[in-house]
């Protein structure tokens, strides 16, 4: 069973809504080690920093991930195959999420939901991105919405 690991800076989502995510993610992919995803909540001005300087995108964005893992999509994940990614903790470090607090929250407006769903809806995402799922075709975004959607219901959190 896939255990996952939320590690999140600050304060932006309860401590039991990570926990909530991270037992929503159980089972969701084959492996032998807890799964790792860093998350940290950022303004816009650190958004757009991250964006120019890792994309050569110079504008806000909601949400960016940075996965370690190449090609996993789908795919069971097993630590003797990437012992260099394993982290202090034994968890497999699948990548970290930065996610724009200041365009959730216009989103949020724009999108006629809570600030809590899409700051879950973010996060779940780039959780997405990390496990190597993406959205450059519409088969692609489809299916990754299908994912999305799928956690998010777990969790109890609709489109409002």
């Amino acid at each position: 069973m896939t255990e996952f690991v939320i590690v999140c800076d600050g304060e932006e989502l309860p401590e039991e809504s990570v926990r909530a995510l991270e037992n929503a993610m159980q089972g969701f992919v084959e492996t032998d080690i807890p799964l790792c995803v860093e998350v940290a909540f950022v303004d816009g001005a650190e958004i757009q920093r991250l964006n120019r300087e890792m994309r050569n995108i110079d504008k806000v964005t909601d949400v960016l991930s940075f996965p370690t893992l190449d090609g996993i999509k789908g795919q069971a994940l097993y630590g003797d195959d990437y012992p260099y990614e394993i982290d202090e903790e034994g968890n497999l470090v699948i990548g970290s999420i930065a996610i724009c607090c200041d365009r959730a929250k216009e989103q949020a407006e724009e999108y006629g939901h809570s600030y809590k769903r899409e700051l879950h809806y973010l996060l779940v995402h780039g959780i997405m991105h990390c496990l190597g799922y993406d959205h450059m075709t519409e088969e692609e975004k489809a299916e990754m919405r299908k994912k999305e959607e799928y956690i998010l219901s777990k969790l109890g959190i609709t489109r409002e």
